[in-house]
């Protein structure tokens, strides 16, 4: 039996964020563009140098990216946009980041969910344009390897099926040409990378878990019997990951020379496919038997006695253990935390310890032999360790959880009869204009949230400066003339880190960073405990701001089921359980704001959808569960108080039916970046509730013109009713400038009054 260790992809960003920093540096020209190429290759090749000295048999290239891998697919691929007038030929920066960001009158490229992941992809379109192969980067990246360390790597590409149904712009009749024209392509790349010395190509298909129908079966069987005779001597791993492979029994007879295979979140379906219909002896198998999504320490021996049973069952003489997908989705190493609870921080593997937690499996397996001292009770230790803290004890919670009846679910009344009352307590006027909540986070905003981190400055001067931006912004927001005001966060680093700081049951690390979209990283909060509410969390700062104007101040609150999906959620109970614990917290602080006079309240769930089990058949179980969450945390309020909530890029026609069952007075959501797709949605599936229009992209620089936002306005008029109809932008707008938010929260301000006074013409 020959066993190697590999990785399917590795944190890009680096340990402490070198890549993010070298991006923006390049964005802001601080740098030129080859101090960037210069730096960014720095950073590729130490990250290569790294993992080799972690142990890791086969390394991999191509996993490392300049914004996002399906953008750079795009590019190589000659797949722009007509509106970014590109002359044919290698791709440069100005317009890979303009299909990225956007640029001047230029809108960005769609950007949407991977999967069912925290991370966002830049969507290719087609528009049948002629395809060519501008630059072969993964050979560029597969050479550099080679030649600056002595290394043979594993060039790793997302695969030609998933490419195809992560991408936009063609139907069931033009589909075939697009294909068509690709393979050739890829063809070409493998090809180049084979001439070159590649042993291996990994080959990413994440889209053959999904359901499969028989004729995409059939078509994934062409593609790899035509790559197949396009390029014979190329090894491929055809890489699957996020859930069992569907159609077993006939994809793993693709004429490749692996399969890979997720056995930690398609443990079960892979386990009784490889049970039932074997695995091919000729071909080597990649057990993805260490969770690249989650970062919590493995049963090292209950992972390589499971690792032992695979490679009973399938029979094959060569395997490969790995990550279950690419560890993109965990920070870099545990190493950098100084400040967590011991016990909590024994029972964490982030990257780096993955690595060594697939070495020792390994080891293992192959010899017999653990290679690390003591790993394995080490490991049991740490994991029992945590079941046994304190924080996973609270009889207060599970109490409250106990108290949940039927009609904790349901507000008093329905929407129809509730509308009215709330619009003669509000008085606002026809397409209220108000933001989704966060405002620019200013230099001197995070300076000085730095300073009393740091305890250079005292609580009380942090509340002082907090207050007086908040009061800054409620003068500007005045004199742009929104309708519906918030106090812009200032307070707040990440919309999901301030509350899990706030509530009991979480913990939050120094340097645990993951990429969200673009350059934009997170630190997701460990939920680790039980959860519990112990005194108001926004209540001050959104009083304080009420106080300074007439109009109303929208409390900001994150719901349970993004708490939930933008966390690491502790593995020993059910997600469903942990949801519902957040949303009990939650539903106390509804009830403080209220109790406040807060009449508007809004409980933004943007990664509802993401938490969606990746094939439909099994949406129905998340789906009841996760509604529910919202609802438990909403539904006491009272009649006239109305709930607000915010949701992006979630295919709102896919998902109309558990949008209307939120039951949110007022959904806000994406409607610019997406070219009016919501509109003929809403031709196709009325929604009766209320809906703000998110008319401008706020991840662009590009400044929108009032008359852009009008004419989406005068369209969106004729499928909403004006009584539904609010207006803003298309998501919070902490990551923008203060100048560009404010001209163009003052163009929308504008379209909206335009809108007024042409309704107001056609009635008299």
């Amino acid at each position: 039996m020959n066993l190697v260790s590999t990785a399917i992809g590795y944190p890009y960003i680096g340990g402490n964020r070198e890549w993010k920093r070298c991006v923006e540096s390049f964005w802001k020209d601080q740098i030129s563009e080859e101090e960037f190429i210069f730096e960014m290759k720095t950073i590729r090749l130490n990250h290569l140098r790294h993992q080799q000295t972690l142990g890791l048999d086969i390394l991999t290239v191509g996993d490392f990216t300049f914004y996002d891998r399906m953008l750079d697919l795009a590019t190589m691929f000659g797949l722009i946009p007509a509106r970014y007038k590109w002359k044919g030929e290698k791709v440069d920066l100005p317009t890979y980041y303009a299909m990225a960001r956007g640029a001047n009158n230029v809108v960005a490229s769609e950007m949407t969910k991977w999967f069912n992941t925290n991370y966002h992809y830049i969507v290719p379109e087609y528009e049948n344009q002629p395809l060519e192969l501008t630059q072969n980067y993964i050979l560029d990246y597969f050479l550099e390897a080679k030649f600056e360390l002595d290394l043979i790597t594993k060039p790793t590409i997302i695969g030609p099926y998933s490419f195809v149904q992560l991408s936009k712009g063609y139907d069931s009749l033009s589909k075939a040409s697009f294909i068509l024209r690709l393979l050739p392509l890829y063809a070409q790349v493998l090809q180049q990378l084979v001439d070159a010395g590649a042993e291996w190509i990994q080959v990413e298909e994440p889209a053959l878990v999904l359901s499969l129908a028989p004729e995409d079966v059939k078509l994934v069987q062409q593609i790899y019997k035509q790559l197949r005779v396009e390029v014979p001597a190329a090894k491929l791993m055809v890489q699957t990951y996020f859930e069992g492979l569907s159609a077993y029994e006939e994809l793993i007879q693709l004429p490749v020379a692996g399969v890979g295979l997720d056995f930690i979140h398609g443990a079960d379906e892979n386990m009784s496919s490889l049970r039932k219909y074997g695995f091919p002896e000729d071909k080597v198998l990649g057990i993805g038997i260490i969770n690249g999504r989650d970062i919590w320490r493995a049963n090292l021996a209950e992972k390589a006695m499971m690792t032992k049973a695979i490679l009973s069952l399938s029979g094959v003489k060569e395997a490969w253990v790995q990550s279950s997908c690419s560890m993109q989705h965990v920070p870099v190493t545990t190493k950098s935390e100084k400040t967590l609870d011991a016990t909590l921080l024994n029972a964490l593997s982030f990257a780096d310890e993955k690595i060594i937690e697939l070495t020792h499996i390994k080891s293992f397996v192959s010899d017999e032999n653990w290679s690390g001292n003591k790993s394995v009770s080490q490991s049991m230790a740490a994991i029992q360790a945590l079941e046994q803290h304190e924080t996973r004890k609270n009889t207060r919670v599970k109490e409250l959880l106990l108290q949940v009846k039927p009609e904790n679910f349901t507000r008093p009344m329905p929407f129809k009869e509730r509308q009215p009352l709330q619009q003669a307590s509000l008085q606002l006027p026809d397409f209220p204009t108000t933001t989704i909540g966060s405002f620019p986070q200013s230099d001197q905003v995070k300076r000085t949230r730095t300073a009393w981190r740091k305890n250079e400055i005292t609580d009380s001067d942090y509340a002082e400066f907090v207050k007086s931006e908040t009061a800054r912004w409620i003068e500007i927001q005045e004199e742009i003339g929104l309708d519906v005001l918030v106090h812009g966060e200032f307070e707040r680093t990440d919309m999901v880190e301030f509350f899990g700081e706030k509530l009991r049951g979480f913990a939050f690390t120094e340097k645990a960073w993951v990429v969200s979209y673009g350059s934009r990283s997170v630190k997701p909060p460990i939920i680790y405990g039980d959860i519990e509410w112990t005194s108001p969390m926004t209540v001050k700062e959104v009083v304080e701001a009420q106080q300074l104007t007439s109009k109303y101040v929208k409390g900001m609150l994150t719901g349970p089921v993004t708490i939930l999906n933008w966390s690491f959620v502790r593995d020993d109970l059910s997600r469903e359980h942990v949801a519902n614990q957040i949303a009990l917290a939650l539903k106390e602080e509804i009830q403080a704001l209220e109790n406040a006079g807060i009449a508007i309240i809004q409980v933004d769930e943007p990664a509802l959808r993401e938490g969606l089990p990746l094939r439909k058949e099994d949406w129905k179980e998340y789906l009841l569960w996760a509604v529910n969450a919202f609802k438990l945390a909403t539904s006491s309020v009272r009649n006239e108080t109305q709930i607000h909530t915010h949701m992006c890029y979630c295919e709102f026609n896919n998902f109309i039916e558990p949008i209307r069952a939120l039951d949110a007075d007022v959904i806000s959501i994406e409607t610019s970046r997406s070219h009016g797709e919501l509109l003929q949605s809403l031709k196709q599936n009325p929604y009766e509730l209320g809906i703000g229009l998110g008319v401008y992209d706020i991840h662009s620089p590009r400044i929108p013109s009032v008359e852009e936002i009008n004419t989406i306005l005068k369209d969106s008029l004729e499928i909403i009713s004006k009584e539904q109809f609010w207006v803003n932008p298309d998501c919070g707008l902490k990551t923008r400038h203060e100048d560009e938010t404010i001209f163009s929260l003052k163009n929308m301000v504008t379209a909206a009054r335009k809108l007024r006074q042409q309704q107001q013409q056609q009635t008299v």
